[in-house]
């Protein structure tokens, strides 16, 4: 799984590419950083003034001279002890509050230009997503999409908002506090630093095994999401089929993974901090023995030692820090790779640089010896040829598999043929933007698809120029006006996800609906009467009536009632173009149409409110029910027709 790639712990190339989204907040970073700087420097002033009080007024020595803080002070300091420990004590708080100011302002600043530049690589993300033709999501599932936007972009912004600023501060806080230490006591500060390779070596075992933890952590957290994405959806199955508790027998073994995941990072948390603290412990306590001999020979004043101790708490949170933003940094390189992997993905479909306008008038749509295949040479649609008139209602039906839908995914661009062409009033599809092609298409697909809204923005998608009477008359046409009505809010019914709580037959109607009030100069309807009863066919065959009128359309059908009537039926076979004509000479012919009616209709009644009794072959009285009787007893293979 991509998710457990690692990556580098960093990356020139991919840090460049992720500094170019901090690039427009470039004067909040730089603030930042200034304010940070600002903040170490308050940081580091803190133990010298302890210094000069003890030093001055309290415990002042014998021949130690001032320091450099007491030197740039005692112009301003007080000579009387009370008066000035009372001027120390609030330059204290004042360092105290600086540090404070300085704090909250860098953290505010990064955490909010984190958020903008979070903002924008999700916006990018998603328009990149949305030009990706679908041959990518054929490839790829769409919880691993899902995660990209989500997951991974979380990960980048705790780099850009605790990690790339603050990584400096760190190094920052930390060369600060050896320069004063230095400038007190090499000696002091060479026996504290003596045990920096110990933490160092302690940062490194706890950063290896808190790496692998968040690496597994991460493969659990995708597999329990996958889990429940997957059981959640199919529900209903897990219930009809009594799967709960093997259903939860699985689940506890994911979620197991996360838990013992977390337990080694829990365990790496628990001996980490107390290893480090004891480290720092042991440096002060070398410090203080070394320090104290000192004060006893009148070589290093009370002050100085204090003051260690106070930048000995200083340096080795840093050094802690450092660890987990190591992580933090690893963890961004790594989700950084995945995102411009996807960035980078090309589509395959795109518009062309200066494409051609869309015929203005009536245009007839032609498939022109069209080769199609999904992958390599495995040819889904063979050399398949035939034209539409404007106005003309075409329907196309053939076994599954055949092609059909292949057929409109072509004409819209979805996919690329690989030989031949289509054309639309005589210009190939392919000089054409694609949003002006798909703009003058109107589609009903055979699982209609409702979003999260109202049913007035699932029929107008956020076109504008749709008024409200539009969309009444939309809705009228299909046969929908009226349910609608009768929804307690009307056209501002809440419709809630995948359209729940709407039947199969109304979500379509309110698909019929959405073609309809974008007044679409072409209609493409696939399968759109397949998963709806019989009377709400008969509603759906009077809308498809009403929405085909006036427009070419292209209607792709299993149930053979809802096409008698097209002006051409086109019989697809294992690819190719098998019969071409309209319902009678198709049964007349009695090739692959002819049997595919005989296998919906067999046995069938037939009545006048429903399917129309055929004319193009015998029909008798059983009992009083018309039975289907085929012409001829021994059809033959049909000729190809408009091949």
């Amino acid at each position: 799984m991509q998710e457990e790639v690692l990556g580098k712990a960093y990356d020139a190339r991919l840090m460049r590419r992720l500094v170019r989204y901090l690039w427009p907040y470039r004067t909040a970073v730089a603030v930042s950083a200034v304010f940070l700087m600002l903040g170490s420097v308050a940081n580091v002033a803190g133990p010298l003034l302890t210094k000069l009080a003890l030093d001055r007024y309290l415990v002042p020595p014998d021949h130690a001279g001032p320091s450099v803080l007491e030197g740039w002070l005692s112009p301003w300091l007080a000579q009387d002890v009370t008066t000035g420990l009372v001027q120390i004590t609030v330059l204290y708080l004042a360092m105290l509050l600086a540090g404070f100011v300085c704090e909250f302002v860098e953290a505010f600043l990064m955490q909010r230009t984190g958020q903008f530049a979070m903002f924008d690589l999700r916006r990018e993300l998603m328009e990149h997503l949305q030009v990706l033709d679908l041959s990518y999501y054929d490839r790829n599932p769409v919880g691993r999409m899902i995660t990209r936007v989500t997951t991974d972009v979380d990960a980048l912004n705790e780099l850009w908002s605790s990690g790339m600023v603050t990584v400096m501060g760190d190094f920052m806080a930390v060369a600060f506090v050896i320069f004063a230490m230095l400038r007190l006591s090499p000696m002091l500060t060479a026996i504290m630093l003596a045990v920096m390779p110990l933490v160092v070596l302690a940062t490194a075992r706890f950063r290896n095994q808190v790496q692998d933890g968040y690496r597994r952590i991460r493969v659990a957290v995708a597999a329990i999401n996958a889990y429940l994405q997957e059981h959640l959806t199919g529900m209903a199955v897990v219930q009809l089929f009594n799967r709960e508790a093997r259903s939860r027998e699985e689940f506890d073994a994911v979620n197991r993974a996360h838990l013992e995941a977390f337990k080694d990072t829990i365990t790496a948390y628990g001996w980490f901090y107390p290893v480090a603290e004891i480290l720092a412990m042991l440096a002060l306590a070398l410090v203080l023995s070394a320090g104290g001999v000192r004060i006893r020979t009148g070589a290093l004043s009370l002050g100085v030692l204090v003051a260690f101790f106070q930048y000995g708490q200083r340096i080795f949170r840093p050094i802690q820090d450092l660890s987990e933003k190591y992580n933090i940094l690893q963890s961004a390189m790594a989700a950084s790779e995945r995102i411009f992997k996807l960035l980078d993905t090309a589509p395959r479909v795109v518009s062309p640089v200066s494409p051609r306008p869309f015929p203005e008038g009536p245009a007839a749509v032609e498939f022109d010896h069209v080769w199609f295949a999904y992958k390599d040479e495995d040819w889904v649609l063979r050399d398949v040829s035939f034209r539409i008139e404007p106005g003309e209602t075409i329907a196309v039906v053939g076994h599954t598999g055949a092609g059909k839908t292949t057929l409109t995914n072509l004409l819209l661009r979805f996919y690329d043929i690989q030989r031949g062409s289509i054309r639309i009033g005589g210009v190939d599809i392919r000089e054409f933007a694609l949003d002006d092609l798909r703009g003058h298409f109107g589609v009903v697909l055979q699982d209609p698809h409702l979003f999260t809204g109202t049913v007035e923005t699932n029929i107008r998608l956020g076109t504008a120029w749709i008024e409200d009477r539009d969309l009444e008359s939309a809705a009228a046409q299909v046969n929908l006006l009226e349910f609608i009505r009768e929804l307690p809010e009307g056209f501002g019914h809440p419709v809630r996800e995948r359209g729940v709580g709407f039947s199969t037959g109304q979500k379509q109607l309110i698909s019929f609906a959405r073609a309809l009030a974008h007044n679409p100069r072409f209609l493409i309807l696939d399968e759109a009467t397949s998963s709806v009863d019989t009377e709400t066919e008969f509603r759906v065959r009077e809308a498809l009536a009403r929405l085909v009128e006036g427009r070419t359309s292209l209607v792709i059908a299993h149930r053979l009632s809802t096409i008698q009537r097209a002006d051409r039926i086109l019989v697809m076979h294992k690819g190719q173009l098998w019969e071409s004509g309209t319902h009678q000479e198709l049964l007349a012919l009695h090739g692959i149409y002819w049997k595919l009616y005989q296998l919906q209709y067999k046995d069938q009644e037939v009545t006048d409110g429903g399917i129309s009794k055929p004319s193009a072959v015998g029909s008798s009285e059983v009992s009083g029910r018309p039975v289907l009787v085929p012409a001829s007893s021994q059809p033959g293979r049909a000729e190809h027709v408009d091949r």
